[in-house]
């Protein structure tokens, strides 16, 4: 009897066990991301200096179809930055390509990043107007019995299907002057804090963010920044969402302290992606932090990032795959997104080219050697950069309406070259893409050429800020065109310029020919783009006061507005940093880029010396460098007559003794 009881109650808990069993036992989802970031409107195929070919759209949409067949319910997601970088921006404002592009790759969201705000806040209400026209334009075509309903001159390829733009962080200014209008648009648009969406079975919950970076290098934008990620996870847990997914342009650093997503992932938990955008971050591994998977494609179209996770039925997340496609010349270009391109091409040449008497594929000049982007963290010339800066040069002689008879220098930095030039034939599109930030106060892209004033202390502040601020920021490094330098590394920070001269231009032009000396107390004309001379103006702040600089205007009055600096050809034309780069390379003609650039790390205008001997350490010191010196001397001093006083205090006991 006591073996048949302890049989039927082993069989009694066998049977209750089953259904807990069989759910034990359920296998998980698979939730598949595909993802990408800071695409900056590269909608063709650029050479990759290698004899192959990276990024562009159709071929974007080829990888993503391939994606898409395998895994049928992955969501397609951006993480900011998706404007300026191509001629095509040109449209931003009138056309909006870049979402509606997207809206046709078939992008399920994306978020704002600093770059969408180069046309500042109006600029991008303008933009977010043009997509919603196409929009509504192709809606009432669809529904209008009338075959001619849709205007394809004024709005361009139908578009219906638009990316859902997110931003929970980042709002209109309340004492933004035109905060109503952006408001008015972003709501037409649909822009929205968050995002619920269903596929495949399972509730993803999407936010954008802006990162604190991101906001600071967007100075026009007239948006603030507040905090919102709590609150926006706890909303969409709330709503059921099972998987958590933030579109950060924020970013990933090597430097703990300044790698805002991996910070993000620290304070708030429960998100469970971030597609990480802004530092054009390539990860091949995602970044686990808090449970939370990091993961970030590389910027300009170069990769197709895909994320898949497994969700458990207790909500869990584990990794069962990840990894990156190249986006190259191994892929075919999709007919449709093709065709599309070339729409946006021809726009750009019907409208934006045509005042310069350009097209888009034009043949400038050809070069016989690549002349690269700088090195990053590394000080030393670089061909491109001064290039660049013997064009800004050379435009104030050929292009610009007033030339004074006045010693000019022309200055340009590593953070506004955006591509490099490779061998080869040299096409309007690439001189662009060069210098392909901002828009001027014309409304159109670009940054205009502006010319202000410094004195010969200032110029060699200048100078300073390329020796001293370059390895904390390294696109502050500074190329100059009319003058050479020497500095050493190991000299006092704002003392380590320790040879300045002027040097004539080696095309033939004119610069103002004659000595060579600085003097200090004399105005000298700098020419430069627009957000490199406001960058100018900041150096008393980023010094700590210890270098004076102040833009000025001809009669040595302080620049209060720019745009009274912009040079102007003689129809009143602003003089784009492109354009200006673009005419001095089609003045090479077919003689080719000359070989003075072919060395990668400049002619020798900037010399970066490494060296300890101490004369050139102490050669030609300044304020700040007898400062210190006096400073470490008096304690040296100090080190010795205490020495002195300790010796003569043990002695004296000695002698009591």
């Amino acid at each position: 009897m006591k073996r048949f009881c302890a049989c039927l109650l082993a069989l009694i808990l066998a049977l209750c066990a089953l259904p807990w069993a069989g759910a034990a036992e359920e296998p998980a989802q698979e939730v598949t991301i595909l993802f990408t970031h800071d695409l900056h409107s590269h909608f063709l195929p650029q050479a990759d200096g290698e004899g192959g070919e990276s990024g562009g759209y159709a071929r974007l949409k080829t990888a993503i179809d391939a994606e898409k067949a395998e895994h049928p319910d992955a969501l397609l997601l951006d993480g900011g930055d998706f404007s300026i970088g191509s001629l095509i921006q040109a449209l931003y404002t009138t056309q909006a390509p870049e979402l509606r592009t997207m809206g046709a790759l078939g992008y399920d969201a994306t978020t704002i990043g600093n770059h969408e705000f180069d046309h500042g806040g109006v600029g991008f209400a303008d933009m977010l107007n043009a997509a919603a026209d196409a929009r509504d334009a192709t809606l009432a075509a669809m529904l209008s019995s009338q075959a001619g309903a849709y205007d394809q001159e004024t709005y361009g390829p139908a578009t219906i299907r638009l990316p859902a733009l997110l931003e929970a962080n980042y709002t209109p200014a309340a004492d933004n002057p035109d905060r109503d209008y952006i408001q008015d648009a972003m709501d037409r648009y649909g822009v929205q804090e968050t995002l619920l969406l269903e596929r495949g079975g399972v509730t993803f919950g999407i936010f954008g963010l802006m990162g604190q970076e991101s906001h600071d290098y967007a100075p026009t934008s007239g948006f603030t920044l507040e905090p919102a990620a709590e609150r926006c996870v706890e909303s969409l847990r709330e709503q059921g969402a099972e998987v958590i997914i933030c579109l950060s342009h924020s970013g990933t650093s090597e430097t703990p302290s300044q790698s805002e997503d991996e910070l993000l992932a620290k304070a708030v938990d429960s998100i469970d992606v971030i597609v990480s955008g802004h530092t054009h971050t390539t990860l091949t591994e995602p970044i686990v932090v808090n449970d939370t998977y990091i993961v970030s494609a590389g910027p300009y179209c170069e990769n197709l990032g895909s994320l898949t996770l497994e969700l458990a039925g207790d909500g869990s997340l584990t990794l069962a795959d990840y990894h990156l496609t190249p986006i190259d010349e191994t892929l075919a270009e999709a007919p449709e997104i093709a065709a599309l391109v070339e729409v946006w091409k021809e726009q750009v040449g019907e409208t934006y080219l045509a005042r310069y008497d350009l097209t888009y594929d034009q043949v400038l000049t050809e070069s016989s050697f690549a002349l690269p982007l700088p090195e990053e963290g590394v000080q030393a010339g670089n061909a491109l950069g001064e290039l660049a800066a013997d064009a800004f040069l050379w435009a104030t002689e050929h292009l610009a309406a007033e030339t004074p008879e006045v010693r000019t220098v022309s200055v340009t930095a590593a953070g506004v070259l955006r591509a490099p030039l490779y061998a080869g034939d040299i096409t309007v599109s690439e001189a662009f893409d060069v210098l392909s930030m901002g828009v001027g106060s014309d409304g159109t892209s670009g940054f205009p050429l502006v010319a202000v004033y410094l004195t010969g202390e200032e110029l060699k502040a200048a100078l300073e800020v390329d020796a001293s601020v370059t390895s904390l920021m390294p696109e502050a490094q500074l190329y100059i065109g009319g003058m050479e330098y020497a500095f050493n590394v190991h000299r006092m920070f704002f003392n380590r310029v320790f040879d300045a001269a002027f040097r004539d231009p080696s095309d033939g032009g004119d610069s103002g020919a004659g000595e060579t000396e600085i003097q200090d107390d004399q105005l000298y004309r700098v020419v430069t783009g627009m957000y490199s001379a406001q960058m100018l103006s900041t150096v008393k702040a980023r010094s700590f006061g210890l270098l004076s600089l102040e833009p000025k205007l001809a009669d040595g009055t302080p620049v209060t507005d720019f745009n009274d600096c912009i040079l102007r050809d003689a129809d009143g034309n602003e003089i784009k940093e492109w354009y200006a780069l673009a005419a001095y390379l089609q003045s090479f003609g077919e003689d080719g880029v000359p070989a003075r650039y072919a060395q990668p790390d400049g002619d020798g205008r900037k010399e970066v010396s490494t060296s300890w001997n101490p004369v050139e350490l102490l050669r030609s010191p300044n304020g700040i460098t007898l400062a210190v010196l006096a400073a470490a001397a008096a304690v040296i001093l100090l080190v010795v007559l205490l020495v002195r006083w300790v010796v003569r205090r043990r002695r004296r006991r000695r002698a009591d003794i």
